[in-house]
């Protein structure tokens, strides 16, 4: 690409968005952590039974802890569906010379987890059902940590693990509406179709108000979650249904696109609002007459090692493999070790995780809390050493950049 290219507008704004985007995730990722340490404490103090009973508690329809779960975190997939689409069309994954590290990377740190957890659990039924638990990667707190080591880790690698995580988070959600839906409720998935052909109706009639995609959505949300399929899917397809191109008074504004204003409009109130409310909600486990032999379950061990062993084996081991036959390079001014450091974070699977733990075992608490066991051991664990990695790792040489 020549310098006069590199420098117009429309080559700089992908890259741009995406350094916003790293930042206040970054940021986001730190508030994550705050909530869900705040979560821990309360479950274990005298405030335990207000913590759990409000969450239990009903607020017209659904409980607090389903109208979180079901409603706040739609919001959540509305924002990875249009992150995932802008970056597919405009952005890092726009090309499948950009898809191909981080697609296979990202392939690879989901199949080896979700391995490793079946083989701790092998020949239990009741537990297998959660194979996918450790398959996901938090990206908010994996920037967070990220963020922490300031210009010790380039931007290059920065962007392979956006990149990396939001092609996780398509087959998250992919996994979520083909293995954690329930009883299908066949007219009201009949009707959510429709109300979906609507909304591509609308994007190819050129219509670029917010609007009637909003109200339309919000009539999918509440098919799609007495369909019996996760309601949260609906915000992925409500997202790809959203314009990306500009509005006929900005032709040549693309930033003031659909898809950008309601992304920018989601973004804060999701990142500081969304995701740690999410977090408080879920990550109390209380420790009381908690026995060892929960911490060494093969339930939990199987999170756990899924998310450190399995996201290493997984992501650096396909990252390795593609970088050496050629099909893809080291991201720019990084080295192999500090490739190693951000395998170890993509091991922090913190929000998506329990979220797929609490639909693999919905009505199961004590399977629930092993598996936040063995998210909040194994995220912490992968992140400390991804963190103590990338701290020492020596910055780039001559030769440092092969593999």
């Amino acid at each position: 690409m020549s310098p006069t290219n590199i420098h117009s507008p429309h080559n700089r704004r992908p890259f741009s968005m995406l350094r916003e985007f790293l930042d206040s995730s970054a940021s986001g990722g730190l508030v994550l952590m705050g909530a869900a340490a705040l979560a821990l404490a309360v479950a274990n103090s005298p405030l335990a039974p207000a913590y759990f009973g409000a969450l239990s508690s009903y607020l017209g329809p659904l409980s607090m802890s389903h109208w979180i779960n079901d409603a706040l975190m739609a919001l959540f997939f509305l924002l990875v569906g249009l992150e995932i689409k802008r970056e597919m069309l405009d952005g890092q994954l726009s090309s499948w010379n950009r898809r191909i590290l981080p697609g296979v990377a990202a392939l690879g740190g989901m199949v080896a987890p979700a391995l490793i957890y079946l083989a701790f659990n092998a020949g239990d039924p009741a537990t297998m059902r959660g194979w996918a638990i450790p398959a996901a990667t938090d990206i908010a707190f994996a920037l967070g940590v990220l963020s922490l080591l300031g210009k010790r880790v380039p931007t290059s690698l920065k962007v392979f693990l956006a990149a990396l995580a939001i092609i996780d988070d398509l087959g998250a959600v992919i996994i979520i509406a083909l293995f954690y839906s329930g009883a299908l409720d066949v007219p009201a998935l009949g009707g959510a179709a429709l109300v979906l052909t609507g909304l591509v109706v609308l994007n190819r009639m050129g219509v670029t108000r917010l609007w009637p995609y909003l109200m339309l959505g919000a009539l999918l949300w509440y098919l799609v979650l007495i369909s019996g399929v996760h309601a949260t899917v609906a915000g992925v397809l409500l997202a790809l249904t959203i314009p990306l191109r500009p509005s006929p008074a900005r032709p040549d504004d693309i930033e003031h696109s659909p898809l950008h204003r309601l992304e920018h409009a989601l973004h804060g109130a999701v990142t500081f609002l969304v995701i740690p409310i999410f977090g408080f909600a879920n990550a109390g486990v209380s420790f009381s007459g908690l026995s060892l032999g929960a911490l060494t379950d093969d339930l939990t061990l199987g999170v756990a090692l899924g998310l450190l062993v399995g996201k290493l084996v997984g992501v650096f081991g396909s990252a390795y493999l593609v970088i050496r036959a050629g099909w893809a390079d080291m991201p720019a001014g990084a080295t192999r070790f500090q490739l190693l450091g951000v395998s170890l974070l993509c091991g922090i699977g913190f929000t998506m995780s329990l979220f797929i733990g609490l639909l693999a075992f919905a009505e199961q608490p004590l399977l629930q809390g092993e598996v936040k066991i063995g998210i909040l051991a194994g995220s912490l664990v992968a992140g400390l050493l991804g963190y103590a990695i990338l701290r020492v790792a020596p910055r780039e040489t001559p030769a440092a950049n092969r593999l």
